[in-house]
């Protein structure tokens, strides 16, 4: 039997949406109840729709020849597409195109299981088969282009006129239930990746800005300074003890002289964008990572300010951070010496004793990137020992667990890194009386662990749940810091973000720069951010932390 290219066109579109559009069509109906009448027929209308929508982006960009190559990759990526959005509530945009662009093959396999086989199987395979071995009509020029105008007036008929019919829900689902479309599949894929090159790929060279040139360390600042930034991973700060969760999340640090920061959000929802934007100087409203590519970092000035910068990794990578800085990849067996199946956070810190005894001179700022609390295996993030709550879910199958489980996985992971963190700090403390000593420790964004249904991270930020984006953030300091504790642990409850890390790391390492802005440094009223940095004074009567800066 042969086909015309129409008939496989119209196939096609009918079939990807009626079975990859599960998770679409549940939130209209969430949205649209079919318990009324005429609502029912507004679903029909948004099939008739969807597939002339997608039976209208295959005219115009297959022809004979593409069309079966271009079917092939349009099925098994909305197979993908179905498994994740049907089983974790994910959301298919540009920067969720960027994530699977920087996935690792070891975090690929992670999420591999016999239900996404399944999916990819039936939904992608076997018709991407049908597709190839169907033969197709052969057609003179003449008649291709007659057929192909024909198809594109049947789409364009197919789309306008549920709109005309139902225009009244249409004027209400375009408006006010934007967030409907995010799960159309694959037409938002498509739209996503369309999007995503618009905003990264350059054809031209990328050249970086340097920014912070005049940066330099203060003439005051006569001690060395030993600072370890932490970069974690999916920590929610719900789930911290010294939050007043309830269960002993951090049983080592509740031990330690630290300050917890309970309102702390994030840039994104995702470690592509949130890690990149966290070290940056512009705030999360003018961020993207076009910009940021083409932008030095805090890592680059305080580098050039004479610091010594060391990045140490357990994660995929910096995100582009840590291009121009040391870097040492921990992820890997053959450098990471604490690994059993999976290479442990704790590795980063074997011989960080002995780089810092090397540098004879100057500031130290090392960062690490921690695995933390990566998912869907949460059970692979923290050694058999620490699986103190129980039953935990020991399966990326997150599907097959009960949300009880899942959070006991992620809780055991959120106590092995309790436990990462109280050995950075019992570093520090043997470099106490050479160094004025401090951690930082902020997470890159949150995690959904089944609420509403929803899990892992990643959803757009508007649409994000407060669990994706309310992040962990603690400090330490070590006794010959200069820093009044007191103050900061009376301002520790101010909402705070991502936007803040660039300046206090500025103000904790006394590095002079006009870039700095004394409003977004956490430690400006405990530290002595008004004496060395250009003319600023605190508003008599002002809020405490919020300085403003003057003329000279």
């Amino acid at each position: 039997m042969q086909l015309t290219t129409n008939k496989l066109i119209l196939a096609a579109a009918s079939f990807l949406v009626l079975f990859n559009n599960v998770t679409f069509f549940q939130n209209v109906i969430a949205v649209y109840p079919l318990a009324e009448g005429s609502n029912l027929f507004f679903l029909a209308s948004l099939v008739l729709g969807l597939t002339g929508v997608i039976a209208l982006l295959l005219s115009l960009l297959a022809s004979r020849f593409t069309l079966k190559p271009l079917l092939v990759v349009l099925l098994m990526s909305a197979a993908g597409s179905s498994y994740f959005m049907n089983n974790y509530s994910v959301i298919i945009d540009y920067i969720m195109v960027q994530n699977i662009l920087q996935t690792n093959l070891r975090e690929s396999m992670e999420l591999f299981s016999l239900k996404l086989f399944l999916y990819l199987f039936f939904l992608g395979v076997v018709p991407a088969l049908l597709v190839c071995l169907l033969p197709l009509k052969r057609q003179s020029l003449r008649q291709a282009t007659l057929s192909r105008l024909k198809m594109i007036g049947i789409s364009l008929l197919l789309i306008l006129i549920p709109l005309f019919l139902f225009s009244r829900f249409y004027a209400s689902f375009f408006r006010e239930h934007e967030e409907l479309r995010f799960y159309s599949n694959p037409t938002y894929a498509i739209y996503s990746v369309y999007k995503y090159i618009k905003k990264n790929i350059n054809t031209s060279a990328v050249t970086v800005q340097a920014i912070g040139t005049d940066a330099k360390i203060a003439r005051t600042d006569k001690d060395r300074e030993l600072i370890i930034l932490v970069v974690g991973e999916a920590a929610r700060a719900d789930r911290f003890s010294l939050n007043g969760y309830g269960r002993a999340t951090n049983p080592l640090l509740s031990r330690e002289d630290v300050i917890f920061y309970p309102k702390v959000q994030s840039c994104d929802t995702s470690t592509a964008t949130a890690v990149p934007c966290m070290f940056s100087d512009l705030t999360r409203d003018g961020f993207s990572n076009k910009k940021a590519a083409a932008r030095e970092n805090i890592l680059d000035v305080v580098q050039r300010a004479g610091v010594n910068v060391l990045w140490r990794d357990n994660n995929s990578d910096s995100k582009g951070v840590a291009l121009r800085v040391p870097y040492e990849d921990y992820h890997d067996p053959a450098r990471n010496t604490v690994c059993d199946g999976e290479c442990r956070d704790e590795g980063m810190l074997v011989g960080l004793q002995d780089y810092i005894d090397a540098r004879k001179s100057g500031d130290i700022l090392i960062v690490l990137h921690q695995m933390g609390n990566h998912g869907p295996a949460y059970y692979k993030r923290y050694p058999k020992e620490f699986e103190r709550f129980t039953p935990a879910c020991l399966t990326s199958q997150l599907d097959e667990c009960s949300q009880e489980e899942i959070g006991n996985a992620y809780d055991n992971a959120i106590l092995y890194t309790d436990y990462f963190l109280s050995k950075v700090i019992a570093l520090l403390k043997q470099n106490d009386k050479r160094f004025q000593t401090a951690m930082v420790y902020m997470s890159d964004h949150g995690e959904s662990l089944g609420e509403f249904g929803v899990y892992l991270h990643g959803l757009p930020y508007l649409l994000a749940p407060e669990a994706q984006k309310h992040i962990a953030a603690i400090m330490w300091f070590g006794s010959r810091f200069e820093v009044d504790k007191g103050i900061l642990r009376q301002q520790s409850g101010r909402e705070l973000s991502q936007d803040n890390l660039f300046h206090t790391l500025l103000g904790i390492m006394d590095i002079h720069t006009e870039l700095y802005n004394p409003q977004l440094d956490i430690l400006c009223d405990a530290h002595k951010c008004s004496i060395w940095n250009a003319p600023h004074r605190k508003e008599k009567g002002g809020n405490p932390g919020i300085v403003k800066s003057v003329p000279p």
